[in-house]
């Protein structure tokens, strides 16, 4: 089984920071902080994304009156080789710490693996933290933003920000109460500027694993999110739904709500560990804390390629974990 049912772990407090485009998107008011340039007043843009994970964190912790060494362990991760941010983030907060790198998949992955830690009994609480940026994530995957690539129609944009998200013991409003962790799909999509195709199947397939193991149907959510398929990778998806008679009119895409395609240059939509992030827990998780929705589903994706792979005419493996919210009534 790669589904697992939780009853003790609730969503404690959340930190969300953003950067200029997600500020300006259709979401912007929803989150906690944001910069208006893509250095946040650092020398560089690696130390920027650093400096917006622990703005995250720091408000996190404020808002439940907490110190960093209140949180038992901490996981996260990036999109920087060696989990570059959220490692040299953990070096300050002298508590046990594990990466995770499941690319744009890690904001529920590494909830996932928290939500286990807590429900097992391991520990009472847990931290979360993951980040991307897109000046970081494009001189490294792609080209230098500086060199001015011009990019191709399916291209996404890596959304920049910083995510932190406490899950507990303690009973509260929201809890986790489901994940579904994916299995590495390849349908040997070669293009690495082309996620979107790359991730639908993933996709597609954790939630078919989902609903067969947990004997659930789409009708069970209000809202099902996925990572960072964009406009062209969700219209694949719901093709490929379609095509299985599955209703999709309650499935959306968290790259598609962070940007408004149709004002903003981000081509097919958002990316990045922090897309997912910050739609969840900046818009998302209010409503759910509101009761406008009361059961959520969130699929993030994440496209495996590297640079070194790219260049051997390697395909674009991907993976998609799931997580379930729901109201606690």
């Amino acid at each position: 089984m790669s589904s697992h049912l939780l009853d003790n772990v609730y969503i404690k407090q959340y930190g969300t920071v953003c950067g200029r485009e997600e500020h300006n998107g259709p979401l912007g008011k929803y989150f906690d902080k944001y910069y208006k340039d893509h250095y946040c007043h650092e020398k560089s843009f690696e130390k920027a994304e650093r400096r917006m994970l622990r703005d995250a964190l720091d408000i996190c912790l404020d808002k439940m009156n907490l110190k960093s060494s209140d949180i038992d362990i901490y996981l996260g991760g990036d999109l920087m080789n060696q989990n570059t941010t959220v490692h040299y983030l953990a070096r300050d907060l002298d508590q046990p710490f594990i990466g995770v790198y499941g690319a744009c998949s890690s904001f529920v992955l590494s909830l996932s693996l928290a939500a286990l830690l807590i429900e097992g009994g391991v520990v009472r609480n847990a931290m979360s933290l993951v980040s991307s940026h897109n000046a970081t994530a494009e001189r490294q995957y792609r080209y230098p933003v500086e060199y001015g690539v011009q990019k191709k129609n399916m291209s996404t944009f890596t959304a920049t920000g910083g995510v932190a998200t406490c899950l507990s013991k303690e009973k509260g409003d929201i809890r986790i109460e489901a994940i579904t962790l994916g299995r590495v799909v390849d349908y040997q999509q070669m293009d690495p500027n082309d996620m979107g195709r790359a991730m639908a199947p993933a996709a597609y397939d954790t939630l078919n694993k989902h609903m067969q193991e947990l004997n659930r149907c789409v009708d069970d959510y209000d809202l099902i999110v996925t990572g960072d398929l964009s406009h062209f990778g969700l219209k694949l998806l719901k093709e490929m739904l379609r095509q299985d008679h599955v209703d999709t009119i309650n499935i959306n895409d968290c790259g598609c709500l962070l940007y408004d395609a149709s004002k903003q240059n981000v081509y097919q939509g958002g990316s990045g560990v922090a897309c997912s992030a910050l739609v969840t827990m900046g818009y998302l998780y209010p409503l759910l804390k509101q009761k406008n929705i009361k059961h959520l589903l969130v699929i993030a994706t994440g496209a495996l390629l590297s640079p070194i792979m790219s260049a051997q005419k390697e395909s674009v493996p991907a993976v998609a974990h799931a997580m379930s919210l729901e109201v606690v009534e």
